[in-house]
């Protein structure tokens, strides 16, 4: 049996729930899914039945990126859907799975329609967009859009294995990480559906929404290096606590944030603590900090202030502090032509589709000064994500997929010879 395109956006939201299980997770009780593992493999192995199912021709480049693609009728640049495979630690199904299995759906939907595009049509599955295991993100799609200087091979995960190590491990060659990135030109758009991640859609009562930028970042990993000594026998004026010095700069941080009109925001998500004895005063702690905002001026002089109380709470205190800059991710704006064209599309299928800005990160950041690009955002229930009550609607997914059709309907009469 044939299915209609709304089956197909149903079947989209259902696969992402097949693929937070076993053998596709680390866990057999929650869904954690990073970059080079073995559920990450057997979760590129899934999606590639289906790639091929669908009539698509499949590959993976050296970076680990999953990619199909169905030919066009004209040679030239490709439409390029798609997002991550990758998770955060105890996930939700739907960040990042569900813009590869819309992409696929609307290749199964033009497949059904016997539709053949003026341009080939590309399904890809990024793997590395959280940075869950390697701390600096997307590294894929870093890679796909010729920002290799950026990728350092040499990082380490929490078991000491380096990037480097791990792509061997995986089956790819290190030495041909750079085969990754594609030719300039060679895309003619990147569109990314994926989960809002946040509240927005659901309070204007609206399935989905049209990215207009994505907020810029700073990851920051920060070590206070204090003295371990005696809990009972150290009077609290002669210690140098590494933890409660990491404490006052996570509450800085906080302050920061909450004081700043232009909608700042900091968070800490990691600690570590050494020794990390109940009855010993830590003399070691290791945090992060990710820092983002709307512009670049704003997210840059937060982390300024944020630094500079650091280096302050650090000197009052007695301890050392060394501050790495993991990761720096630039604000980027999305392409108003494929703006307009979404725009039109939400409009000829029956959806108000506002216009809002991504607090999160997204491949798409990478790619944007590569070749134009735009992201759908699909309404998820309370705007909780990175988290397993994560939620979609099945007529949500409908609803985008059904943009999305209608999108690459205007864009393949723009390019019509």
């Amino acid at each position: 049996m044939v299915l209609t395109a709304g089956g197909l956006g149903a079947r989209a939201e259902a696969r992402c729930r097949e693929l937070s299980r076993p053998p596709y997770s680390e866990d057999a009780n929650a869904l954690t899914r990073t970059y080079l593992t073995p559920p990450h493999r057997a979760a590129m192995d899934r999606i590639a039945e289906w790639m091929r199912a669908a009539g698509l021709s499949v590959r993976e480049d050296e970076a680990a990126t999953l990619i199909g693609r169905l030919e066009g009728a004209q040679a030239g640049p490709a439409l390029v859907i798609g997002s991550h495979i990758d998770s955060v630690r105890d996930a939700g199904c739907y960040d990042g799975p569900l813009g590869v299995m819309l992409g696929l759906a609307c290749v199964e939907a033009l497949a059904a329609s016997g539709k053949r595009l003026p341009f080939a049509i590309e399904v890809v599955a990024f793997g590395d967009e959280e940075g869950s295991r390697f701390q600096a993100s997307m590294n894929a799609s870093r890679a796909f859009s010729r920002r290799l200087s950026e990728v350092k091979l040499d990082v380490r995960d929490r078991d000491g294995i380096t990037l480097t190590d791990a792509l061997t491990m995986f089956g790819k060659d290190p030495n041909k990480f750079g085969a990754a990135a594609r030719e300039a030109g060679s895309v003619l758009a990147f569109i990314e559906p994926h989960i809002e991640q946040g509240p927005v859609l659901e309070a204007a009562g609206a399935a989905l929404g049209i990215v207009t930028s994505i907020a810029g970042q700073w990851r920051l990993k920060v070590r206070f290096i204090g003295r371990a000594g005696h809990a009972g026998t150290t009077p609290m004026r002669l210690r140098n606590d590494a933890l409660a010095a990491a404490a006052e700069a996570m509450l800085a941080a906080e302050r920061i944030a909450t004081k700043n009109p232009a909608g700042l925001v900091a968070t800490v998500g990691q600690v570590t603590v050494k020794p990390g004895a109940p009855n010993v005063i830590p003399g070691f702690a290791e945090i992060t900090f990710d820092v983002r905002a709307g512009t670049d001026n704003v997210r840059d002089q937060g982390l300024q202030q944020v630094e500079a109380e650091i280096a302050e709470i650090a000197v009052r205190r007695g301890v050392g502090a060394e501050i790495d800059r993991v990761q720096n991710l630039p604000a980027a704006r999305m392409d108003t032509q494929l703006q307009s064209l979404l725009k039109r599309a939400a409009k000829q299928t029956g959806h108000a589709a506002p216009e809002l800005m991504s607090g999160a990160g997204h491949d798409a950041m990478m790619i944007a000064d590569f070749a134009p690009t735009a992201m759908l955002f699909i309404r998820c229930a309370g705007g909780v994500s990175h988290n397993p009550a994560e939620s979609v609607r099945s007529e949500d997914c409908e609803a985008a997929l059904g943009v999305m059709l209608a999108f690459i309907d205007l864009l393949a009469a723009e390019h019509a010879s």
